[in-house]
Formats: structure tokens, sequence, C-alpha cells
């Protein structure tokens, strides 16, 4: 019988939730917006072969786009921070990611051919930034979002530190 996996040590920052939100923010508005600039559009086309109780009614498509997505956008920031953690134990990188589908991932650091810190403008604003483990395997790879910038720079630069010691021991 095996041990089911344990969570991984560290959590990310609490400011990945509002960058989550805002994610889920300028996706809402994206569809929403979308959606009412269709129904003006087809409002004001007048197409006869749109049936009469469709486009009576076709102000209720952004309406119904926003009622359903709102709780998404409120519950997704709040489940992915319940959820994203990582950890570095020994000679392997442990994350865990997702919200509707869950993904673990264990990168050996021998395996570790490039480590990145990124950051995108939204994270720069808040202060945060997103480590990059690549292998030769796609499968292999990794990324942990929502760090703490500080925290991003140092497990990029020992992760980088230990797989170098790594691969020289191996030669």
């Amino acid at each position: 019988m095996t041990a089911p996996l344990r969570d991984p040590a560290h959590r990310v920052s609490r400011r990945a939730i509002t960058l989550w939100l805002l994610e889920a923010l300028f996706g809402f508005l994206l569809l929403v917006g979308g959606s009412a600039l269709a129904a003006s559009w087809i409002a004001g086309a007048g197409w006869s072969w749109v049936p009469s109780w469709i486009s009576e009614r076709i102000w209720w498509l952004p309406v119904a786009i926003a009622v359903v997505e709102l709780p998404f956008v409120v519950i997704e920031p709040l489940w992915r921070y319940a959820v994203h953690r990582w950890e570095l134990s020994g000679d392997v990188v442990y994350a865990r990611s997702g919200w509707f589908s869950r993904q673990w991932v264990f990168v050996p650091v021998s395996r570790i051919q490039t480590v990145d810190k990124d950051q995108g403008w939204l994270e720069r604003l808040l202060g945060l930034a997103t480590v990059e483990i690549r292998t030769a395997s796609y499968a292999g790879s990794s990324s942990i979002k929502g760090l703490d910038v500080g925290v991003a720079a140092r497990l990029a630069e020992d992760l980088a530190h230990r797989a170098h010691e790594l691969r020289d021991d191996a030669t």
C-alpha cells in the first residue's frame, strides 16, 4: 500500500490571490464586453434570419455570461491559493498547482537544464515572480507561479547552484 502524497511545504505569496483576481477580472471584462458588443451588433444589424425571440432578448446574453462567470472570478483566486504549493527538499523540486485539475510535479535537481525567473508586468507591480524549471523532457519541466520576488530569486539561484554541483559530481 502506498502512502498518499503530502502537501509541499511552502505556499505561494498571498499577493498571488490579487494577481489571479486581476487576471480573472480582465478575462471577465473581455468576455462580458465582447458579448455586449456582439449583442449590440446583432440588435443593430436587423438580421432577418435571427429568430425574433432571440433578437428581442439579445441583451440578456452579456447579463447571463456575467452571472455565470462572476462566481468563478471570486472563487478561482482563493481556490488556486489553497492548492498552489512548492518545496525544494533534498534533490527534488516538488510543486502542486491547478484549480479544476491538479498537477503534482517532481523534478529531480540532477535533471534540471535551466532555471529562469520570469516577471510579467502585473507580477512586477505586485512584487511577484514565476520560477521556470526546465529539463530535457517537457514532462519533467515545471513552473512555480505567484512567488514573492525575493523568494523566487533565492529559489532560482539555489536550484541552479545545486544542479551545477550535482552535474559536477556526476562527471
